[in-house]
């Protein structure tokens, strides 16, 4: 699976969660970006990518990501 792919899982993951089918999200966007991104949301977006791309983060891997395009190298490099 390539970024591109990987984008556009994560793009549909957030769409589902926040319940919100206009939502656009880019390597840049942060929860300050996103209205109701709170720390349930994150988590709920963290299960819901570990889900999706079979992989698992540790509290170390996520508790440094700054935007939503490290999250997206995240996933890459478990894959």
């Amino acid at each position: 699976m390539n970024r591109t792919e990987i984008s556009e899982k994560v793009q549909e993951i957030f769409r589902n969660i926040f319940d919100d089918d206009s939502l656009e999200i880019t390597d840049v966007t942060t929860a300050a970006d996103v209205e109701d991104w709170d720390s349930l949301e994150q988590i709920n977006i963290l299960v819901a990518m570990e889900k999706e791309f079979s992989v698992k983060f540790s509290v170390g891997e996520v508790e440094g990501l700054k935007n939503v395009g490290e999250m997206i190298d995240l996933i890459a490099s478990k894959l």
